[in-house]
């Protein structure tokens, strides 16, 4: 009886998993048992590192906008600005305040004056 070759489909689903594993270190770029592993740990791990990646970059905006509104303004800090940006309707992310307080810091401060300006002005007069 002649030897059965063996068809190429599980030699290209190991190669797709060791082109994957190709950085990993030691036998987890070589065994394929050990590369499967690694495969599901470091899967899991980028899909809960992209939440946590979310909610840093959201701390990190929020330190810088506060930082700079405080270097102007003692009494002024950062929910003060975000609470008059939403009274005054100007819907601007903390994405990009962070940008515009690391770029140019006296449009920061015109855009805070502004809006206090405005809600100082409705709050005196009696709009609100």
């Amino acid at each position: 009886m002649t030897r059965i070759r063996r068809g190429y489909i599980a030699r290209r689903r190991r190669t797709k998993m060791r082109l994957f594993a190709l950085s990993f270190r030691g036998a987890h770029s070589t065994l394929t048992r050990t590369i499967t592993q690694q495969k599901i740990r470091a899967l899991f791990s980028a899909d809960r590192d992209r939440g946590s990646q979310k909610i840093n970059f959201r701390r990190l905006w929020i330190t810088r906008i506060n930082a700079v509104i405080r270097e102007r303004e003692v009494s002024y800090s950062y929910s003060r600005l975000i609470h008059d940006l939403y009274k005054g309707r100007l819907l601007l992310n903390r994405k990009i305040l962070a940008q515009i307080a690391i770029l140019n810091r006296d449009c920061l401060y015109m855009i805070s004056n502004e809006i206090i300006k405005e809600v100082g002005y409705k709050k005196s007069v009696g709009i609100i």
